[in-house]
């Protein structure tokens, strides 16, 4: 296995010129350059990536923690931010929590630790000052997708009051009035985002909002469909419904046609997110569109940029839009 050295003697120059050449610490004439690339080229060589990283202070790896791999929202994201990465020389290491404090609170340790140089950090559980206190004594971190109050590093989401705005008012502009809303933990920054856009849509059109049908509980298939059937046991069941996630609204069509009812027959349904499956329903889910892999991608120059001793935005929002399919027609007479 060839070394520095071997590399420093075949381009007539020292391993130490080698060396700050490599870590880009020294700009070098043309053809000295192009005799250590040659050099390199010709004698396969490799440097160690351990010694590297003690010279420089760093890992070249970031920790992507995130509440759960198996959900197609949060893989889509690991995904861009594993690409984004790969571009600027750096690894992803990925902790899944199962929202689980103790191992959000790990992942930190290892950024104490020095095993990553940055978090890019999701959680799915509201704080009760725990974890806000515990991001707070670490710089090198960015939230992304669910807010944590209390924590003063940069952030970025999404539109959610204005998305949830536009699933509701394209309810209303079909001539929905009942209109009930099953949304994901009422202490939950996104839920609350898009409680508040449910409720814009409705005072914009004159509707007062029904205390029974405004659910909140777990971004999950199995609450949507709890909820749901509550709804309905109540009696005067709503014309329409929105769900605060796509998961959510699989529970809520379930619970529809479980009791011989249709989507969008008898009740119309909008969810949030424009998950993979949401156009292979039948019918065809009508959802607003997450940019999920932008959402990734802005993490993590947010995270470079602090690596690089640079200013990111405080708080970066992207947009949503409203995907129309097949679940919502007007209400029946």
């Amino acid at each position: 296995m060839s070394t520095i050295q071997d590399v420093a003697a075949a381009a007539k120059v020292s391993a130490t010129t080698v060396s700050r050449y490599l870590n880009n610490r020294l700009e070098l004439p043309a053809d000295t350059a192009a005799r250590i690339d040659a050099a390199i080229a010709r004698l396969d060589y490799r440097p160690n990536a351990l010694a590297k990283r003690l010279s420089l202070g760093r890992s070249e790896a970031i920790g992507l923690v995130t509440p759960e791999i198996a959900n197609p929202f949060f893989a889509e994201l690991a995904a861009a931010v594993e690409d984004e990465a790969d571009k600027h020389g750096y690894a992803v290491f990925m902790a899944s929590t199962g929202g689980r404090r103790e191992r959000e609170l790990a992942s930190l340790g290892r950024l104490r630790d020095r095993h990553v140089d940055g978090l890019i950090m999701m959680t799915n559980q509201p704080d009760d000052g725990t974890l806000a206190a515990a991001v707070n004594q670490h710089r090198q971190v960015v939230l992304i997708d669910e807010d944590i109050p209390g924590v003063n590093v940069p952030k970025v989401f999404v539109e959610n009051r204005q998305g949830a705005y536009l699933a509701t008012r394209h309810l209303v502009e079909a001539g929905h009035r009942r209109i009930a809303h099953i949304g994901g933990p009422a202490d939950l920054f996104s839920a609350k985002e898009r409680r508040q856009g449910f409720l814009d849509a409705l005072r914009e059109a004159g509707i007062e909002a029904e205390p029974g049908f405004i659910q909140h509980g777990a971004y999950a298939r199995e609450f949507g469909l709890e909820a749901m059937r509550g709804v309905l046991d109540a009696g005067d069941a709503p014309t329409a419904v929105f769900a605060g996630s796509d998961f959510i609204a699989l529970g809520v069509m379930q619970a529809i046609k479980q009791r011989g009812l249709s989507v969008p027959g008898d009740i119309s349904l909008v969810g949030f997110d424009d998950m993979p499956f949401a156009d292979l329903l039948a019918p065809g889910l009508t959802t607003v569109r997450q940019p999920t892999a932008e959402l990734g991608r802005a993490g993590l120059r947010a995270l470079l940029a602090l690596f690089e001793k640079k200013a990111p935005e405080a708080l970066t929002r992207l947009p949503v839009t409203l995907v129309e399919r097949q679940s919502v027609a007007a209400p029946r007479q």
